[in-house]
């Protein structure tokens, strides 16, 4: 849905920021690591001004996060909103959806399912995954901060979606074969916040390690199955 895509972040984030200004409330845009694109700066900080194909596939998401975070700052800027962004990285946990696309639900339901586990490319793409818990914690600490940001806020326990899938297998005793499929058009080849910011600003920082948060996520997944076929039964 490209067309609804870009409309969220630029008329949803118009209509937004516009009734927090009325309103006097401190606005916090939930921005993404998508802003960098396919980065040539490894790690990412918010310096970095990013990568992004504008006419891509993908460039929808990109583009509209992007304008608003120039929304929010023009917000700030020229009316004094009390504004902050934060850019979110890779997050997971348990209530995910399992159709959702994303490579932790697909990976653990494919294992669940005995089916092959699907990773796009050779899998030494990277990702940086952050536990719910901990993503929240930012969001609500720069919430309650009074900073502009932007602030990353994810895991810098980086790790190749091969590996990810592997793990994932391990944690549910699957033995699933990988299968290795085409790499979408202007997929970013490594993701990797650096914090020093958050910890800087915030005092915040990552605590979940990810094999506890990946065990976590596993075990509410395979607990929702089951109580699908007893339901079914």
């Amino acid at each position: 849905m490209p067309i609804e895509t870009l409309k969220v972040g630029s008329v949803g984030t118009l209509h937004t920021l516009g009734l927090a200004h009325e309103k006097g409330a401190r606005y916090v845009l939930a921005s993404t690591s998508e802003v960098y694109g396919d980065p040539l700066e490894h790690p990412q900080r918010e310096e970095y001004w990013g990568n992004v194909n504008p006419v891509g596939p993908r460039g929808v998401y990109d583009e509209a996060k992007r304008f608003g975070e120039a929304l929010t700052t023009a917000y700030r800027t020229s009316k004094g909103t009390d504004t902050g962004i934060v850019r979110i990285f890779n997050t997971y946990g348990p209530r995910m959806r399992a159709d959702d696309g994303r490579a932790i639900p697909a990976f653990v339901g494919q294992a669940l399912d005995g089916r092959s586990l699907t990773v796009a490319g050779d899998g030494s793409q990277t990702r940086s995954i952050c536990y719910v818990d901990d993503t929240v914690r930012g969001i609500l600490a720069m919430a309650f901060s009074g900073h502009p940001g932007p602030v990353n806020i994810g895991n810098p326990d980086e790790l190749s979606m091969l590996r990810l899938a592997r793990w994932i297998a391990e944690l549910t005793g699957s033995e699933s074969p990988i299968e290795f499929i085409d790499l979408p058009v202007d997929d970013p080849k490594v993701r990797r916040p650096d914090t020093t910011r958050a910890e800087t600003l915030l005092g915040w920082r990552p605590t979940v390690p990810s094999e506890s948060g990946l065990r976590r996520t596993v075990e509410w997944f395979a607990a929702q199955r089951e109580r699908t076929a007893l339901r079914a039964g």
